[in-house]
């Protein structure tokens, strides 16, 4: 089942339309399923800071909703409940930074699933082909928030920011001093712990399947810019 018909189910259920009962609502009616409970609040999250994303650099478009339908397979019958969540978001009260710390503590110790979800913030920020200062100050201080460690967030940046990628041996995690056998051996272990079945197994939704396709892209991007250097 989609995981935006859950996402409709959430809201079908829901006892008010306060935006903050969203995360323990799905906590609340998916206890028993865990997988289904992770994609649900992952999904949430990302509707959630998007918006307030959006709010905070002021640039409103008639329908935001559509940052999210360019990038992620939301069907056409699904996307009321998608619109619905945002809008939600977006008029609560509550600041950007304590929804961050909300959804850092849905993830505790789970800093791979959080950078997921900057990794999707990343793509709606870009989705009108340029990231503008006061998102890249709002995703500067989620990375922060989250606790990301500074290589790591300078790596999912210069993925998204630099036409190239970035310096190839960072967006590997690799060191150049390393031996050919030793990048080998890295570069198959990077592909398979980012193969999109593995971020679906830790609970990013299949409709969210893109930020898996492009992360595994620029990892293979760079090890062909590191081959070629190297003369692997």
């Amino acid at each position: 089942m989609s995981v935006f018909t859950r996402l409709g189910d959430l809201l079908t259920s829901a006892t008010s339309d306060a935006f903050s009962n969203m995360f323990e609502g799905a906590r609340s009616l998916f206890e028993g399923d865990r997988l289904t409970r992770r994609q649900v609040s992952f999904s949430i999250a990302l509707v959630a800071l998007s918006a307030k994303m959006a709010k905070a650099d002021g640039i409103v478009t008639p329908d935001e909703v559509d940052a999210f339908r360019q990038i992620f397979q939301i069907p056409d019958e699904q996307a009321k409940n998608v619109s619905r969540l945002y809008n939600l978001a977006k008029q609560d009260v509550g600041g950007y930074e304590s929804y961050a710390r909300k959804v850092r503590d849905l993830f505790p110790e789970d800093e791979v699933i959080l950078e997921d979800v900057l990794d999707g913030l990343f793509h709606i920020a870009k989705a009108d082909g340029v990231i503008h200062e006061k998102e890249m100050r709002f995703l500067d201080r989620v990375a922060d928030i989250f606790a990301i460690a500074p290589s790591h967030y300078r790596r999912i940046k210069l993925r998204h920011v630099e036409a190239d990628g970035g310096d190839a041996y960072l967006q590997l995690d690799a060191d150049p001093s390393w031996s050919e056998e030793e990048l080998k051996q890295h570069y198959r272990k990077l592909v398979q712990e980012n193969h999109p079945d593995r971020l679906i197994a830790r609970g990013v939704p299949e409709e969210f399947i893109a930020i898996a396709n492009e992360r595994l892209a620029a990892i293979n991007a760079a090890w062909e810019t590191v081959r070629a250097e190297r003369g692997i």
